[in-house]
């Protein structure tokens, strides 16, 4: 993409998007994303946050809204309306709390594991397809990048 614009004389340079690591980091996994995307929304109808709750409530077995939101970097908003969805096809059950009734612990069906189980094939074989796509030596580099940073910038 070229521009005929030019920098201003007495200020900072242009900031290129494409060549700030923040950007290229949030553009590589949004395709990344986008392209799983696509393949459970093909085989199953469902979206971002509906798969990801779905994978997070199949790892643990019994979870709460909260903790599914702050495990999968969600909004709440987002979770309840995940829940609500995954509640319609009966792949989940809600349970109250015995002590307090604000908190519903929730669980798949059965289901629900047989769908968890059947994106956990899908999850395994893209990602064996993107590591084989990288090569081993990048995907040892981007591995120890991403923890890195994770040990950087531990989630709050």
């Amino acid at each position: 993409m070229s521009s005929s614009r030019k920098p201003p004389e007495d200020g900072p340079e242009p900031l290129a998007l494409e060549g700030f690591l923040p950007y290229r980091l949030a553009r590589a996994a949004e395709h990344v994303s986008r392209e799983f995307a696509q393949i459970y929304r093909e085989r199953n109808g469902m979206t971002r946050p509906e798969w990801r709750t779905l994978a997070t409530i199949g790892q643990f077995n019994t979870i709460t809204a909260t903790a599914i939101g702050q495990h999968s970097s969600m909004h709440k908003t987002k979770v309840s309306r995940a829940i609500r969805a995954l509640e319609e096809r009966g792949w989940i059950t809600r349970r109250a709390d015995e002590t307090d009734r604000r908190i519903e612990h929730i669980e798949l069906t059965r289901d629900g594991r047989q769908n968890y189980m059947e994106l956990v094939q899908l999850a395994r074989s893209y990602e064996a397809r993107l590591k084989a796509a990288l090569g081993g030596t990048a995907t040892n580099e981007l591995e120890a990048g991403i923890r890195a940073i994770e040990i950087k910038f531990p989630k709050p």
